[in-house]
């Protein structure tokens, strides 16, 4: 599981780890380095900032073919992408100037960021909340295509499969089509974006308005695959190998950099 529904809004783990951690920090900083209210106010502030900032940067450096390609990307914030290390360092720096007039409340403070940070790490890395894959291989299941005709999911072995499950209502789905498309475009990758309840006429228009073509858009008007990748909402998007094999998964709006660090890897 990498994402959380709240009524219609979904919450990346990552980021509801990442809560937790700066909460803790918060509360820690607050009750152990005895800073007046307003230099703890300007010190913890300018500190997410920074990591923020420093996790971004360290993320696009080491992404960087993806972003030269879209450089607004950089900002999407929304979008997965920070590098926690980068971050942590970013924070340190910050900290090291924000309090250079207090020796031994900057030791504390650098202290308690590398705690936090670290927690942060292990928090992502163990998952406690899930990391499971509830679709291992590519189901056996058949959908219609836009001119009426069935598409066995599992005949699309042999070449790298992206499954997206997206619909016309949700910004997200609409904003990391184009994306889509361009994959669905390379060698040895086949997308399938498979629409989630709607019907056809929705889905036809939509494609047209934004001239997308791809090799496999599905209708799935059950939502037999929200069902089988027990998916929190959308878009949702899994990678199988050439296999069938499923390898990756991804709840929420796909990166560039995200999507080709993906394709490169598998």
């Amino acid at each position: 599981m990498d994402a959380i529904a709240l009524g219609p809004v979904l919450i990346s783990v990552p980021r509801l780890y990442a809560f937790a951690a700066a909460l803790l920090l918060l509360l820690a900083s607050a009750w152990l380095l005895g800073l007046p209210r307003r230099e703890h106010a300007r010190w913890f502030n300018g500190l997410v900032l920074a990591w923020l900032v420093g996790a971004r940067l360290g993320h696009v450096a080491l992404h960087l073919d993806a972003y030269v390609t879209a450089p607004l990307d950089i900002v999407k914030l929304w979008q997965p992408g920070f590098h926690g290390l980068w971050g942590m360092v970013a924070a340190l720096i910050w900290t090291g100037w924000a309090l250079r007039a207090h020796l031994m409340r900057l030791i504390g403070a650098m202290a308690l960021v590398v705690g936090s940070s670290s927690l942060w790490l292990v928090l992502v890395t163990l998952a406690p909340l899930g990391d499971d894959m509830p679709l291992r291989e590519l189901p056996d299941i058949a959908l219609e295509d836009l001119e009426g005709e069935p598409v066995e999911l599992r005949s699309l072995r042999g070449e790298l499969v992206v499954v997206n499950l997206w619909a016309t209502w949700c910004p997200p789905c609409l904003r990391e089509m184009p994306l889509l498309a361009e994959a669905d475009a390379r060698d040895g990758v086949t997308v399938v974006v498979a629409n989630q309840g709607e019907d056809l006429l929705q889905v036809v228009r939509y494609l047209d308005e934004q001239d997308l073509a791809f090799r496999y858009p599905l209708l799935d008007p059950h939502q037999e695959l929200m069902v089988l990748t027990e998916s929190p909402g959308l878009p949702t998007t899994m990678l199988f190998d050439a296999e069938g094999r499923a390898v990756e998964r991804h709840v929420g709006e796909l990166s560039r950099a995200q999507l080709d660090g993906w394709l490169r890897k598998h």
